[in-house]
Order: C-alpha cells, then sequence, then structure tokens
C-alpha cells in the first residue's frame, strides 16, 4: 500500500474530515449549501483533496439520474460523499466534476 502524501490547505476556513481532521477543501472552493446527503445537510465543492475516489455507479436522486463515485479520505477511509461525473439532465449538467460534502461528516480544521 505504502504512504499517502497528504496535502496542507491554507485559507480563511478549512474543512476537513470529521473523523482524522485531513484538509479536504476551502470556503472558497463552495458552490452551494443547499444539498442534502445520506447524513443531512451536504455542500457542492468545486475542488476537494486528499482523497480517493470509487468506480462510477448510476444513481437516480432527487434531481434526477447522474453518474457519481463515492470518495472516502485518503487518510482514514471514511466515505465523506460522491463526485458527480455525469448530468443526464441538462439543468443539472453544473454539477458535473464537482463534489458533495456531506455536512456531518466535516469539521473545520487550522491551516
Amino acid at each position: 500500500m505504502g504512504f499517502k502524501r497528504r496535502e496542507y490547505l491554507n485559507g480563511s476556513r478549512i474543512f476537513g474530515c470529521a473523523r482524522c481532521g485531513t484538509h479536504l477543501t476551502t470556503i472558497d472552493s463552495m458552490v452551494s449549501r443547499q444539498f442534502n446527503g445520506q447524513h443531512g445537510r451536504a455542500y457542492l465543492f468545486n475542488t476537494v483533496v486528499n482523497i480517493e475516489c470509487g468506480e462510477p455507479s448510476d444513481r437516480s436522486m432527487t434531481t434526477g439520474l447522474h453518474t457519481v463515485r463515492d470518495i472516502q479520505c485518503v487518510k482514514c477511509g471514511i466515505i465523506l460523499g460522491w463526485k458527480y461525473d455525469r448530468a443526464y439532465e441538462e439543468a443539472q449538467q453544473y454539477k458535473e466534476g464537482k463534489f458533495i460534502l456531506e455536512r456531518n461528516l466535516l469539521k473545520d480544521v487550522e491551516p
């Protein structure tokens, strides 16, 4: 398996993994707070670091059919949300390439 180098972020607010504190993203990368995940509120981000993506799968969601990949923390392995690979409805295509992180699985961390 080997050592995985983690990226450390700077910014006014940094979101990290609630379990291990690994840096994931910053407030500047947030697109929207108006999402829901499996564990409640969720946020949409442009970029997320220190994650591993699972295999793509089609999922029927409240906004239609999407191809998504579960994303997990590179350090502790907890599933944090998902990445949108494809949105089948034109109105939802702004999500493609973006990430959902579940609020309950995040915490504020120091730079």
